[in-house]
């Protein structure tokens, strides 16, 4: 059945993703501090934290630097939730990519709006974590299109055999960014999700109440559409199965990241930068060499 030249689940897609995604992004967040505390040898919080924080901030009087601020953190959990509206809804990836990037422009914005030398500070960083990461995500659309012939989602979901199958390079370098984009050590330089790396708190330190509330819901939505870019590579067929497996494989990905978290140091922004350039370019460069020739 079809809607607007769209499948009906594609409207089921987005729907679930609008409603159940800030739901499993806030008790990934809560089990993300539960764990993080477990490998420190802490009891932690427990894993609603998140949710009570949330409601705790939205609580609060806005203390708002800057009017402009409210309206670029209010875009930036639009533009970051219509991304992962049109992936889940099978959409174009490459389309999912350059409205992700828009969001994470408009956090840039907010924090250059809050005219504070540390919020500043954190913006640059911010900026050169999307120069860090941007390269290997568009490796990714382009290994996608030259693997399955298009940028649609849902063609690659439904595809014969999962896409890892052509593109396992491509993968592991979209493993390594994927510690940059959801800002975990030893690449979390514009801002740490705990406060065990710095007393600043980066790009949102002028952030409180409702605006650092936004952020966090936007990140609890950005954290489930990352982990859907991970489980489309284990996506074949479009079987319960095949989903089943690519749940798993995208929470296998979520725990490795926060062990890397915790046992790793921040880097420098240099070394962020160059690493990220790297491996795109010899890891992403031979899989692209690859798919030429096969």
């Amino acid at each position: 059945m079809e809607l607007f030249g769209y499948s009906i689940w594609s409207f089921v897609g987005m729907a679930a993703f609008l409603v159940v995604g800030p739901i499993v992004g806030c008790l990934l967040a809560g089990l993300d501090r539960k764990l993080s505390a477990g490998m420190q040898g802490r009891v932690g919080p427990r894993i609603r934290q998140p949710w009570w924080d949330f409601r705790k901030l939205w609580g609060k009087e806005d203390a708002t630097v800057n009017g402009a601020q409210d309206l670029y953190v209010w875009l930036y959990l639009i533009f970051i939730v219509l991304a992962g509206m049109a992936f889940f809804a099978g959409a174009n990836f490459l389309l999912c990519v350059f409205i992700q990037t828009l969001g994470a422009l408009f956090l840039i914005l907010a924090g250059y709006a809050s005219r504070s030398p540390y919020a500043e500070l954190g913006a640059q960083r911010e900026i050169v974590q999307v120069m860090s990461y941007e390269p290997m995500v568009l490796l990714v659309a382009i290994g996608m299109f030259m693997a399955t012939g298009t940028f649609e989602v849902n063609s690659v979901l439904t595809a014969d055999v999962p896409m890892i199958r052509w593109l396992p390079l491509i993968f592991a370098g979209l493993l390594y960014v994927l510690t940059i984009k959801l800002r975990k050590s030893p690449f979390d330089i514009s801002m740490a999700q705990h406060a065990h790396q710095e007393i600043v708190r980066g790009i949102v330190t002028e952030f409180s109440g409702k605006t650092l509330a936004l952020v966090e819901l936007s990140h609890w939505y950005e954290t489930v559409t990352f982990l859907g870019w991970i489980g489309m590579f284990a996506m074949w067929g479009g079987g319960w199965v095949a989903a089943v497996v690519a749940v798993v494989v995208a929470l296998a990905v979520w725990f490795l990241e926060i062990v890397i978290d915790n046992n790793f140091a921040r880097v420098k922004w240099q070394a962020m930068l160059k690493s990220a350039w790297w491996v795109a370019l010899i890891l992403g460069g031979i899989n692209i060499v690859y798919l030429i020739f096969v």
